[in-house]
């Protein structure tokens, strides 16, 4: 479900999940597994194979789960993430499609975030849905971009595409030789282990600090949400329209 590929110091990590590398507990499992795996790499590249980095969440899959089910869903989803974002060496996501929802917070955990030039989309576009954002997803975002830019990746939801994300900081840099630019940063990183992973922890204190204090409140929530009819109706639409592709 996911291979890793070495390139001297550097590890690079592809999910291999089907057609849209979505989103279910098994590639969860995977990707941690993974990062145990190349514990002993300076520096990781988190990419997918064939036209979607992630389209996030497994829908199909979830939409039936009561909110005992959701509860340990999203539980897991915020234990991988919190995984990947303090992987102590340089992270660098080569978002090589489309990064939809749980796609775009896996983006986002990763130091660096460089997406492939054309029209594949990214974007949290749960707020659309009806849906909120739990609160790593909440938190890391507040971190990476503008106030201005978090009111309108967030609150707004679009899906953008590459070039508009730059704009708004979501992505660092959008380059029609994905692979090749997403190698050089992550060797550029690579050089200094130990001081860089001592600036990251240190980086992330606050961040992690928050998202601690605010996790159980903005779990209950979430699940409201996702529960409310307004979601419900949203989610069980885009699965019926999933399902008869």
């Amino acid at each position: 479900m996911i291979q890793i590929e070495r390139d001297g110091a550097i590890a690079v990590l592809r999910m291999c999940a089907g057609k849209a590398n979505a989103m279910n507990l098994r590639l969860f499992d995977a990707l941690v597994k993974a990062l145990d795996d190349a514990a002993d790499a300076h520096a990781l590249v988190i990419t997918g194979e064939g036209n979607a980095f992630s389209a996030g969440l497994a829908l199909p899959e979830l939409i039936d789960l009561d909110r005992t089910g959701m509860g340990d869903l999203i539980d897991r989803l915020e234990d991988t993430m919190y995984r990947v974002l303090t992987w102590p060496g340089a992270t660098v996501a080569a978002i090589n499609g489309h990064a939809v929802a749980g796609g775009c917070v896996l983006a986002l955990m990763c130091d660096v975030r460089l997406m492939v030039d054309g029209n594949a989309k990214i974007g949290l576009n749960e707020v659309q849905l009806g849906i909120g954002l739990p609160s790593i997803v909440v938190e890391v975002l507040r971190a990476r971009v503008s106030p201005a830019a978090f009111a309108t990746i967030a609150l707004e939801g679009p899906l953008m595409l590459p070039h508009e994300a730059l704009e708004l900081a979501l992505v660092d840099d959008v380059s029609a030789n994905l692979d090749a630019k997403a190698r050089t940063a992550a060797g550029v990183r690579a050089t200094s282990p130990q001081a860089y992973a001592q600036i990251k922890t240190a980086q992330l204190a606050p961040l992690l600090s928050a998202w601690r204090a605010r996790r159980p409140i903005e779990r209950e929530s979430w699940l409201d949400s996702w529960f409310s009819p307004t979601a419900q109706r949203a989610l069980r639409a885009a699965v019926d329209r999933l399902t008869k592709r």
